[in-house]
């Protein structure tokens, strides 16, 4: 099978720069799979699993937004964070889920933060589950 090169980069490193066969995305819109010859793209990612197939194995990260570009079977990813799934914490993702909950949300900069919080603990949920 056809394969890309696949560059996760986060503010502290490099997290991942190796060969894939597939990669599927959260999207601040829903999902995307890329494969090998995708047309160029740029996207805004959300908050949730990043699947990585290759060599007959997966990986999955939690990917905390960021962009997503695709340029000549190159997929770049950035993000502020990318944990690998076996690493995340359901009673930590309930903890930021509960404290979104419990802030004021009285100007659009305070409900913007506490949205994004609830984002970010319901995708580290959803992948808490799956496992």
């Amino acid at each position: 099978m056809a394969e890309l090169q696949c560059v996760v980069v986060t503010p502290e490193k490099t997290v991942i720069d190796k060969q894939i066969e597939f990669v599927a995305l959260p999207l601040h819109d829903g999902e995307i799979g890329i494969a090998a010859k995708h047309s160029p793209m740029i996207g805004r990612l959300g908050h949730g699993e990043m699947r990585l197939t290759g060599g007959g194995q997966s990986e999955s990260f939690y990917v905390d937004g960021g962009f997503v570009q695709v340029n000549e079977n190159t997929v770049s990813v950035l993000t502020n964070r990318a944990i690998p799934a076996a690493d995340l914490n359901g009673e930590e993702a309930q903890q930021l889920l509960d404290r979104a909950n419990e802030m004021s949300a009285k100007s659009p900069e305070l409900m913007a933060i506490r949205d994004r919080l609830m984002s970010q603990a319901r995708g580290q949920q959803r992948m808490v589950a799956k496992r």
